[in-house]
């Protein structure tokens, strides 16, 4: 495996980011970092858990944040405006050859908002809201706290979907494309079937498309956008996942039917009171639009080489795993099955042991999986990979002998 130089990658005569020193993250009220212990009952874990990345933002997006706090005003602003739209649809002709009405785009506080407003808008209580097992887990949470019931598909399960599509009490459609947290990139056939099969059955759709910058070549995502018609449906977006600006907040949708965004447009102003943007949420998404292009690029170089490393030391570890990196993403979604490991077990030594925190796949709805993130410096994905395989083979018959020198220990990053 080809790795780009230490410390830098980018592209061949392009700028070169440094995504391999790390940044201390400790003392910044850092979900993943300093609250590792709400979720597995032990501080001062390396953790691998939510989906942000170690590395620091582009650095076209600090100087324009920088110099938005340096005029030194803070007031309500609007997000309605030219300069929000415009980096939006330039980047969907740009990044994903779509073509996207600048009328046609919302404003949100997050995705989960959004999704929620949505939920309300296309469903009463107690109908039905399909999505794809396994699921990332705000979908049941919000399904669930909204009054609807979810239900459950597995993701290559057609004529089941189309079942749970033909159900009269069935409102809506809640995908996730490219798919959380399986990485999967769905294909434009795969699109246009599911389009065909809501447009017969009547069942709005809802696309979070917030990992859609993240495709891996050769898969190309396609938004939703191309696909709804003159239906019901919605994506629901931010540049948060691609260029790690989540703590800024803010979202944005594309709501295809007028009169639906007229509705959510009514109910963000006038009974939520949030037609106010963030302003430096703003002034990320026109940055990352209009300039991060080349950081995003070699990002997701940086990436694809982390899931490689993976890939690549799981193979040698246990080859009857057979493990491939995801088709997009940062998260490493790993079937353990054929190794027959206990879920708690493993997790006893992955915390008490090891002392890395990985997700188990039983928060997704699957249990015999784990979910690593390997949007990290490589010294800390090659850590946390190793952990998880120390763990393993303590659990299991080893497949190879390990290496009489053994696997590097994990560093304790910052």
């Amino acid at each position: 495996m080809t790795h780009p130089s230490p410390g830098r990658a980018g592209g061949p005569g392009g700028p070169s980011y440094d995504f391999d020193t790390p940044v201390d993250r400790h003392g910044t009220w850092c979900t993943q970092w300093d609250y590792v212990e709400d979720r597995f009952g032990v501080p001062g874990l390396l953790p691998f858990t939510i989906s942000d990345m170690d590395f620091e933002t582009a650095p076209e997006i600090l100087a324009a944040l920088r110099g938005r706090l340096e005029h030194g005003v803070l007031g309500y602003s609007r997000w309605r405006q030219d300069d929000f739209l415009s980096a939006i649809t330039r980047w969907y002709a740009s990044r994903h050859g779509t073509t996207v009405d600048p009328g046609q785009i919302v404003y949100g506080p997050s995705v989960v908002y959004q999704l929620s407003q949505l939920l309300r808008l296309w469903s009463r209580p107690g109908e039905g809201v399909v999505a794809h097992t396994p699921m990332y887990d705000a979908f049941p949470k919000t399904v669930a706290a909204n009054g609807r019931r979810l239900r459950e598909c597995p993701l290559d399960d057609w004529a089941g979907l189309e079942r749970l599509l033909a159900r009269t009490d069935t409102a809506v459609l809640l995908l996730c494309s490219p798919h959380n947290p399986t990485g999967r990139v769905w294909s434009v056939d795969e699109l246009d079937r599911m389009a065909r099969l809501c447009a017969r059955h009547d069942v709005a759709v809802i696309s979070d498309e917030i990992h859609s910058d993240l495709a891996h070549a050769p898969h190309v995502h396609s938004p939703w956008a191309r696909h709804g018609g003159t239906g019901r449906w919605a994506v629901l977006t931010s540049a948060s996942k691609s260029f790690n600006i989540p703590a800024l907040t803010g979202s944005y949708g594309i709501i295809g039917d007028p009169a639906s965004r007229d509705a959510y447009l009514r109910q963000l102003k006038e009974a939520d009171g949030l037609s106010s943007p963030a302003v430096l949420s703003l002034v990320g998404h026109i940055s990352a639009y209009n300039e991060g292009g080349p950081w995003l690029d070699a990002l997701r170089g940086y990436l694809a080489d982390n899931l490689t490393l993976v890939a690549e030391r799981l193979r040698a570890a246990f080859p009857r795993l057979g493990w491939e990196p995801p088709q997009a993403g940062y998260l490493a979604w790993i079937d353990l099955r054929p190794l027959g490991v206990d879920d708690d077990a493993l997790q006893r030594e992955l915390i008490q042991v090891e002392k890395v925190a990985i997700m188990p796949g039983a928060v997704y709805g699957s249990p015999g999986r784990v979910r690593l993130n390997v949007g990290c410096p490589r010294a800390k994905a090659a850590a946390g990979v190793d952990a998880l395989i120390r763990a393993l083979r303590r659990l299991t018959d080893a497949e190879r002998p390990p290496d009489p020198q053994g696997p590097p220990t994990p560093t304790p990053l910052a």
